[in-house]
């Protein structure tokens, strides 16, 4: 029963430290990063697509007034000097700022662009580390379905062995089990007590010799039950 204990522990060791868990771990927390920057990127995006909208609305706006002051001046209305002197300094002054505001224009869509390249950039990338984190997720349970797989033969075994136990001696088990890291009862190996790695007495390995063979024995040093085998030394 012990090493049944022994490779349950074994076990419920090898399932919490799958260096999967460590691999997703670290994976979810780069994920997360670059899920951050990616957003930031779409905003920046987003925020550059309406700067744009208003700057091309600007420039329609002055295009459509420098249009209709051309076609003052072209259909001859104006005839007062000074009149047409001011429409034709309005129309100048209009081209400069169609031109200014064209600029802006540009310099908004290189802007615009570069935020879209930095946002398929990092989708790739997000895309690619979630791939990972799947490959990962799928290899973890895996390993884990495996792992429960064998607790499961293993504690139905121990039940089976629990079963023909005494159940004072199950109990005295159990508790000894629990005061010393899970190790309840150890084999006695060429007179030593393999709980404690502790040589034996003579005086306790006589009565050991002594006991029958269905006496319930333990050790002086760790006070765990001690098995006896062949290879005891006694």
């Amino acid at each position: 029963m012990q090493d049944l204990d022994v490779r349950l522990q074994q076990l419920a060791h090898k399932r919490k430290s799958l260096p999967e868990h460590a691999e997703i771990e670290s994976l979810t927390k780069d994920h997360t990063q670059l899920r951050d920057l990616l957003v930031a990127a779409q905003t920046e995006e987003s925020d550059c697509a309406r700067e744009q909208t208003k700057a091309e609305q600007d420039v329609d706006q002055v295009r459509r007034r420098a249009a209709r002051d051309q076609e003052r001046l072209d259909s001859g209305s104006v005839r007062s000097p000074k009149d047409l002197e001011n429409l034709q300094h309005e129309i100048a002054s209009l081209a400069r700022r169609q031109g200014d505001l064209e600029d802006v224009v540009l310099e908004i869509m290189e802007r615009r662009e570069a935020a879209q390249a930095r946002v398929a950039e990092l989708t790739e990338r997000v895309a690619s580390l979630q791939a990972r984190i799947d490959d990962a997720t799928a290899r973890r349970d895996a390993a884990v379905e495996e792992i429960d797989r064998e607790v499961a033969a293993v504690t139905k075994e121990r039940e089976v062995v629990a079963a023909s136990v005494p159940a004072d001696l199950l109990g005295l088990y159990d508790k000894l089990r629990a005061q010393y890291g899970g190790i309840g009862a150890a084999k006695l190996y060429q007179r030593t007590c393999q709980g404690c790695r502790q040589e034996l007495a003579i005086t306790e390995l006589n009565e050991i010799r002594a006991a029958a063979p269905d006496t319930v024995v333990r050790c002086e040093n760790c006070r765990r039950i001690l098995v006896r085998t062949p290879e005891s030394g006694l």
